[in-house]
């Protein structure tokens, strides 16, 4: 079962990832903000690509969820934090992590 604790140490570990408040929440970013923590420490909300987010929901439906409304289909997945063993967390922070990596000028078109 992991926690809020949990996400936020195994996220610090990533390379060149900070934290900083994101409205009401802890957003914990790259280049751009990957991943953030409700207040309350029991969910998080992850941006996967949505082909990531449709095989965290297939393979683990109890612990991801698109995020209702438009940012769902953008790839904005909710997490139970209970749901999830540490190592489930981990791979779900790096798999987040390595898409919201600084795009190269070549990509940026």
């Amino acid at each position: 079962m992991a926690t809020g604790e949990d996400l936020r140490r195994l996220a610090l570990a990533l390379a060149g990832t900070s934290e900083a408040q994101h409205v009401d929440r802890r957003a914990f970013r790259v280049a751009r903000i990957y991943v953030t923590l409700h207040p309350d420490g029991l969910t998080a909300n992850f941006k996967f690509t949505p082909e990531d987010q449709a095989l965290k929901c297939l393979v683990a439906p109890d612990a991801f969820a698109p995020i209702p409304g438009g940012w769902g289909p953008m790839g904005w997945t909710t997490a139970t934090l209970a749901r999830l063993t540490e190592a489930d967390l981990a791979l779900a922070l790096e798999t987040a992590w390595r898409d919201a990596q600084p795009r190269s000028k070549s990509k940026r078109k």
